[in-house]
């Protein structure tokens, strides 16, 4: 009697430690979409402010260019 207990203990233990780590993986994928999400915001507003800063560069350029 004590090996079909011993046996059913461990396995609910490994099932347990499966639950607390796919708990983790859980928590940490959540965090890592937060974060991709915050880069893409940061990436989307950089690429706004480049195109803001080069569209007088790029226009004075084409009048440079419409001068020679």
């Amino acid at each position: 009697m004590f090996w079909p207990m011993l046996a059913i203990a461990l396995g609910f233990l490994g099932i347990a430690v499966l639950g607390v780590l796919a708990a983790r993986v859980f928590v940490e994928t959540r965090r890592l979409a937060r974060q991709v999400s915050e880069a893409s915001g940061r990436i989307t507003r950089a690429a706004e402010d480049l195109e803001r800063a080069a569209t007088p560069l790029a226009a004075q350029g084409a009048h440079a260019l419409r001068q020679d």
